[in-house]
């Protein structure tokens, strides 16, 4: 599935914090929905709908064992957000050599 076919993109997937922590914690290991929102002061149900959010975002993904189903972090979408990042670095690294410019100057 390409990054137009997707109905919520990484940028929106990420911008919540909740989601943002849900992503953490499954970058340390793969959890069920159980684990996850053990880990949270709000419904299982409301956990449910930032995991559905982050799967069509294709940041995670689930599948089935027994049950319940085990969450995953799918981190390759990352890629999307740190390259539209990396192109905003010229302009940080520009000011931050000035600005040792400037206070080398005033030495």
């Amino acid at each position: 599935m390409g990054a137009s076919a997707r109905k919520h993109d990484v940028f929106q997937a990420i911008a919540d914090p909740t989601r943002r922590e849900v992503l953490r914690l499954l970058a340390e290991k793969e959890r069920p929905i159980s684990e996850i929102s053990a880990h949270f002061p709000i419904s299982r149900t409301a956990i449910s709908k930032h995991l559905h959010i982050l799967s069509e975002a294709e940041l995670v993904k689930g599948e089935k064992a027994g049950r319940e189903r085990i969450y995953y972090l799918q981190p390759e979408p990352l890629t999307e957000l740190r390259q539209w990042l990396s192109f905003y670095e010229q302009f940080w690294n520009n000011k931050l050599q000035k600005l040792k410019y400037i206070v080398e100057e005033d030495e």
